[in-house]
């Protein structure tokens, strides 16, 4: 069995921390605000309206990050459909904003990454590239780890915001059907994740817009 690595562990750690809590950090803020836009006070009365990726932190889930260097999550955000004149779709309009805000946030990172990288092309001096180098890492690894947020959420199972989408699209009845399965939801992505089912899925798309971007 390989010695552990202390070092690369923390250099890991420090690569892929900063965009993962940037990442469940817009994706919760999004969903508090547009809640809140759309008349539920919830979230901002919790504190959740905010960029401080501490009131968003789970601690199992920074936890699991840290042990994995691959997964993670954060608290949700409260929101109380009750308030919205539509619930479905405003519930709809909840579940867009998180990945859109990650598909966002991609975006600028990825124009972060190749700034970096041509900084780097331009015979850098040793400050530069003890600069650059790490900081181009994490830009990337954050723009991948907010793909990777931004389309998981996208499945439609749920309590995923992809169900949201799906129910803000489909009649009353047919709706309530289709979220009263969310009981099952986590099992479904356990499954899904343990046969490399949802590697096949998501990744290919994860791949493209990253390609996309950069």
């Amino acid at each position: 069995m390989p010695d552990f690595d202390i070092a690369r562990f923390i250099q890991k750690i420090a690569i892929l921390l900063p965009g993962f809590l940037l990442a469940i950090t817009v994706h919760e803020a999004a969903h508090g605000f547009m809640a809140w836009r759309l008349g539920d006070p919830t979230a901002k009365l919790q504190g959740r309206l905010t960029l401080n990726p501490l009131k968003h932190l789970d601690p199992v889930g920074t936890l699991v990050l840290v042990l994995t260097q691959l997964i993670g999550w954060a608290r949700p955000v409260p929101v109380d459909s009750r308030y919205f004149k539509d619930p479905l779709r405003g519930m709809m309009l909840v579940g867009l904003a998180g990945p859109a805000a990650n598909f966002i946030t991609a975006a600028l990172l990825a124009q972060a990454y190749q700034a970096c990288m041509a900084a780097l092309a331009l015979t850098p001096t040793p400050l530069e590239i003890r600069l650059f180098v790490p900081l181009a890492g994490i830009c990337q690894a954050g723009m991948f780890i907010n793909l990777a947020l931004g389309v998981f959420n996208l499945l439609p199972i749920p309590p995923l915001d992809g169900s949201n989408i799906v129910a803000g699209l489909l009649p009353v009845r047919a709706a309530l059907r289709y979220m009263a399965f969310g009981r099952y939801g986590f099992i479904i992505v356990i499954l899904l994740a343990m046969t490399g089912f949802l590697g096949d899925i998501i990744l290919p798309v994860i791949w493209f817009l990253a390609d996309l971007l950069l």
